[in-house]
């Protein structure tokens, strides 16, 4: 993505990207209000509130045990060493910083609605034993899964952009899909998160990593389909 008056053209960029921000907030919020107020005496709530309880059993409290590795991929210090270093791979194999902002919108945009959603629906983590440290945010939405889909998102996406194999971008799809899946149902496992919360944090993701490609690819080419087109096949081609 070609900058604009630098710094200057960043804070227009973030600009523009703060009304959907907003927008996908209030949506996270009627939703957990929706989680919190109107589901709990539903048969949905009581199936959501019993999983964590029913998974008790099959638990592995090991240390080393795969759903703490699993957990550990998105976990917030792996997700900013990642993002740092994928911006900086990004910059230096592209010759621009338009895939770099991808991966750092993402995460960042992710983490502010993540964080503002947090601060206003307060729901108690599962009433079982925490195989992690839980941290003060609440428990809706999972910020775990949101990063995960954002980040590992992100990268798929721009595999796809520039790949000329197929099967590449089909690899590298499944693999940064089932990334944030297998995250989901660690939080779940491991007691931090009712299902509930694992699925807004997957929309939550979702919906907000398809925001940022649309924004970034359109507005780097002048809002012209044509154009992103042309410039992904120019790079790719060399």
């Amino acid at each position: 993505m070609r900058s604009q008056g630098g710094i200057g053209g960043v804070a227009r960029e973030v600009g523009w990207l703060v009304v959907p921000a907003l927008c996908l907030t209030a949506v996270m919020v009627s939703l957990g209000y929706l989680v919190t107020h109107v589901l709990p005496s539903t048969a949905i709530g009581r199936w959501d509130a019993d999983v964590p309880r029913r998974l008790l059993e099959y638990r592995q409290t090991d240390e080393n045990s795969e759903s703490k590795i699993i957990t550990t991929l998105s976990a917030t210090p792996t997700i900013v060493v990642l993002t740092v270093l994928a911006a900086i791979v990004c910059r230096a194999m592209f010759g621009r910083w338009r895939e770099a902002l991808v991966v750092i919108y993402a995460v960042v945009g992710e983490t502010a609605i993540f964080m503002a959603t947090t601060m206003l629906i307060d729901r108690p983590r599962p009433n079982v034993t925490h195989l992690d440290v839980a941290p003060p945010t609440s428990s809706f939405p999972s910020g775990h899964t949101a990063a995960a889909v954002c980040f590992y998102g992100s990268i798929a996406a721009i595999v796809v952009w520039h790949s000329r194999r197929r099967w590449v971008s089909v690899v590298a799809v499944i693999l940064c899909a089932a990334v944030p899946l297998t995250i989901a149902v660690s939080r779940v496992y491991r007691g931090m998160h009712y299902p509930t919360d694992v699925m807004a944090g997957g929309l939550l993701g979702a919906l907000w990593l398809s925001i940022v490609i649309f924004y970034v690819r359109r507005h780097s080419a002048g809002g012209r389909r044509d154009a992103v087109v042309d410039a992904d096949a120019r790079l790719v081609n060399g």
